[in-house]
């Protein structure tokens, strides 16, 4: 498994598969031919994935495993349900290739190698086959009638605001004068601007008919820094002004920039942020969507925190969650995607 400081990236976080595997364990987008049904693929990373909230898509023990983490719970899974419970005027089919650690390059032109430590091959979280950019893996074509992506935040310095705080040095005055060789984040958002809009190109070239939904990210961190009270269920020992520093020049940056980028192209957004406010990390835990370093999670998840680093999940009944969503935040984006959905398909 990666660095946490990598993991972390998307938990605010990133030589393919042969033909044939990749056609018998992700049907074809375009499989359905003809108009019975409506295509639709669903790209991202974890925060799309689900990881730990439900049963591992493919299942624990199938040769179709992947490495990605996607699970059963995810808000892919449930939209998915809740429009074969009441179909459009055609049913839908879902390919979903979201992937844990997958950045924006993951989704056009890079492959990536998944690092789960989910029952691995052999034991070994790096014996998973490399995997194929997700464009690629969910074969998008003239017939892919709508496509979702989350993507963005495992660029972001979650991980590496973790690793300065333990040291005990201040993330915004690091990120604000970086020492020599260290992206700035200003400059990190630039990169991150362009390589959205780019990205948002790819998938309408490779497919020119579907409509693209686009999913920002929830609320992670509180609205005020000093309502975090640290600890391994939150989000250790980032400091009060450092948190206010990565939800406003960060978090919210990333989701304006998928907001705007998404504008431009006439494509919809689903905004995930607004609804979940006060439900971030730092909330109670019995009204907590998101949860921290440690946390809740399925018992095939892991405990260890990779890395590491001074946190024992399992000393305190808890699992290696790392500011991931739970099932209540996958269910409070799945109406808000379902809907986003159905008036792409409808309008399409």
């Amino acid at each position: 498994m990666r660095h946490p400081a990598t993991r972390l990236r998307t938990r605010v976080p990133l030589v393919g598969l042969s033909v044939l595997a990749m056609t018998v364990l992700l049907p074809s987008v375009a499989a359905g031919g003809g108009s019975d049904r409506y295509e639709w693929a669903a790209l991202g990373d974890s925060y799309t994935a689900g990881l730990f909230i439900g049963d591992p898509r493919p299942p624990l023990g199938s040769p179709a495993r992947d490495g990605c983490d996607r699970s059963a719970g995810a808000y892919p899974d449930l939209v998915e349900r809740a429009l074969a419970a009441r179909p459009p005027d055609r049913p839908v089919h879902l390919t979903d290739v979201s992937c844990d650690n997958a950045a924006i390059g993951n989704i056009t032109r890079e492959s990536q190698q998944p690092t789960s430590q989910v029952q691995p091959p052999d034991g070994d979280p790096a014996g998973w086959p490399v995997v194929d950019p997700q464009l690629r893996r969910a074969r998008l074509g003239d017939r892919t009638d709508v496509v979702t992506v989350g993507i963005g935040a495992i660029s972001l310095p979650f991980g590496e605001c973790l690793d300065l705080s333990l040291a005990h040095l201040s993330c915004a005055e690091y990120y604000a004068n970086p020492p020599a060789g260290v992206e700035g984040l200003d400059a990190k958002l630039a990169r991150i601007r362009d390589a959205y809009g780019r990205m948002l190109g790819a998938i309408h070239r490779a497919a020119p008919h579907a409509r693209v939904v686009t999913v920002g990210y929830p609320a992670i961190l509180p609205e005020r820094g000093s309502a975090c009270g640290g600890g391994p269920t939150q989000l250790g020992p980032i400091s009060p002004a450092d948190i206010d520093w990565l939800r406003e020049d960060a978090l919210k940056a990333m989701n304006t920039i998928i907001r705007t980028e998404t504008a431009k192209r006439g494509d919809r957004y689903v905004d995930l942020y607004t609804s979940s406010v006060g439900h971030d990390v730092c909330a109670p835990e019995d009204t907590q969507w998101i949860e921290g370093i440690c946390g809740d999670a399925e018992p095939f998840w892991p405990a260890a925190v990779p890395g590491g680093l001074p946190f024992d999940c399992a000393a305190i009944g808890k699992r290696a969650t790392l500011l991931h969503p739970n099932a209540r935040e996958h269910a409070n984006a799945a109406p808000l995607v379902e809907r986003a959905v159905r008036d792409a398909l409808l309008e399409g």
